[in-house]
C-alpha cells in the first residue's frame, strides 16, 4: 500500500454457468454486433458526416451515441462470455432436478402449472421458460424430486409452495 493513498478493492468477476445452447446464442450475438451492426453504425456515421459541419449535426451526434452504446454492449457481452463456464454434462437422470433440467411445477396456492429449464443467470428468461439456478425458485428446485413440494421464501408475505410434477432431461 502506498502511503497517503486509499486502496480500492476490485471485485473479482464471478463465474456463471451456461448451457451449450446459451453459449452458442451469446457467441452469435457478439458476432452479429461486432460485424453487421458495427458496419451499419459506421455507415450511418459516414453518411451523417457527409451532411457537412459536424458541430451542429444531430444525425452525426445520434450515430456517434449509437456507436458508443453498441461498443459498450459488445464489451459487456464479451465479459459475460469470459465469465461463463459451459455445463456440458447435463445429467440425463430425470429423478432429480439439476442444472439444465426441464422441470414442471404447480403452484400449491393458485394451482397454476409452469414449465422451466434450469439455466445460468446470464441466460435466464422467464418469458422464454428459462429459470436461473441462482434465483430463489431455481435454487429451491435444484435437488428436488417428482411429487416433492419445495418452499420458496417470498420477499413479502408467506412463502410460496411449488410441487414438482415432472422432470425432463434437456
Amino acid at each position: 500500500m502506498i502511503p497517503g493513498r486509499q486502496e480500492r478493492l476490485i471485485p473479482v468477476s464471478r463465474q456463471s454457468e451456461i448451457t451449450p445452447e446459451g453459449l452458442k446464442k451469446l457467441e452469435e450475438e457478439i458476432e452479429y454486433l461486432s460485424t453487421i451492426r458495427r458496419r451499419e453504425v459506421a455507415d450511418r456515421i459516414k453518411e451523417a458526416r457527409d451532411f457537412g459541419d459536424i458541430s451542429e449535426n444531430a444525425e452525426y451526434d445520434d450515430a456517434k451515441n449509437e456507436q458508443a452504446q453498441l461498443e459498450a454492449q459488445i464489451v459487456q457481452l464479451e465479459e459475460r462470455l469470459r465469465r461463463s463456464t459451459v455445463v456440458e454434462d447435463v445429467p440425463a437422470d430425470k429423478s432429480e432436478v439439476s442444472f439444465g433440467s426441464i422441470v414442471h411445477i404447480k403452484d400449491q396456492d393458485s394451482g397454476d402449472s409452469r414449465k422451466f429449464q434450469i439455466v445460468g443467470s446470464t441466460e435466464a428468461n422467464l418469458a422464454g421458460g428459462k429459470l436461473s439456478s441462482e434465483s430463489p425458485i431455481g435454487a429451491a428446485l435444484i435437488g428436488g424430486k417428482v411429487n416433492q413440494i419445495v418452499n420458496v421464501p417470498a420477499p413479502r408475505g408467506p412463502e410460496k409452495k411449488f410441487k414438482i410434477t415432472k422432470i425432463e432431461a434437456a
